[in-house]
């Protein structure tokens, strides 16, 4: 009885850490008054004032294009890799496992560097860069997210498929994605949520005139974060929220 209340207490406290800055931004979106140490009401215009600023949403909009195109692109790529690694010898199994580890062990910023020195050679630096930076450092994420689904598949359900008459193709969409296909969805959804989420690589690869969120934010730092700000992070929480509730309510049908 009392390992149940300190678990409880205990859990109550991780989420209270875990949650209780984005309630306050949440809050503070719908603060009259700019100061965050004062409440002056409840109030809408910092969100009409949001959709009215055109820079913020021209970088919104390259904000979630890049992440869409890049996880969808990583997701078939890092899809057709895991098959590729599963299929592996056991020490080339592992030699390509290390080589995947790497890129997302490495720190940011030497990533970054990297790539910018490396695309700058061939590409002028613009959406295009940024797009194969990003489908760069999605694709060790969907991998590992791919590959442990792809060592549960039974070997005996794919060859009975064939042996009733399916080819290889047909197979493999009617027999193996579906089995994996938990695995590709969580693939996806984490390397939308990397996308959004990334400041450092995206900085050292976007180019003259390109934003994002991250660099617009972080171009508002010195001149004092406007409260439209708090408004834009309340509504991209509640889209990654829904999204979140979507896929888990999809995957229990699944499961029934």
């Amino acid at each position: 009885m009392v390992k149940n209340v300190f678990g409880r207490i205990y859990i109550g406290l991780i989420m209270l850490f875990l949650y209780a800055p984005i309630v306050v931004l949440i809050v503070l979106s719908f603060n009259n008054s700019k100061s965050r140490a004062k409440w002056g009401g409840f109030t809408l215009k910092w969100y009409s004032e949001l959709f009215d600023n055109s820079i913020v949403m021209d970088a919104l909009w390259t904000t979630l294009s890049l992440a869409i195109l890049s996880a969808v692109i990583a997701t078939v790529l890092g899809l057709l890799g895991a098959i590729g690694i599963d299929a592996m010898k056991k020490r080339n199994y592992q030699i390509m496992l290390g080589a995947t580890n790497i890129p997302m062990l490495n720190a940011d910023i030497v990533t970054g560097i990297a790539l910018m020195l490396f695309m700058v050679r061939f590409l002028p630096l613009g959406f295009s860069t940024m797009l194969i930076a990003h489908i760069t450092f999605n694709i060790p994420y969907v991998i590992f997210s791919i590959l442990p689904k792809l060592q549960q598949i039974d070997v005996s359900v794919y060859e009975a498929a064939r042996d009733l008459g399916a080819n290889s193709v047909k197979a493999f969409w009617k027999v193996i994605i579906p089995i994996i296909k938990p695995g590709i969805t969580s693939g996806f959804l984490l390397a939308v949520t990397m996308s959004l989420d990334d400041f450092i690589i995206t900085y050292f690869t976007r180019g003259a005139g390109v934003n994002t969120l991250s660099t617009v934010i972080y171009g508002e730092i010195r001149r004092g974060i406007k409260p439209e700000m708090y408004s834009l992070s309340t509504i991209l929480f509640l889209m990654v929220l829904i999204v979140l509730v979507m896929s888990n309510r999809a995957s229990k049908k699944q499961v029934k």
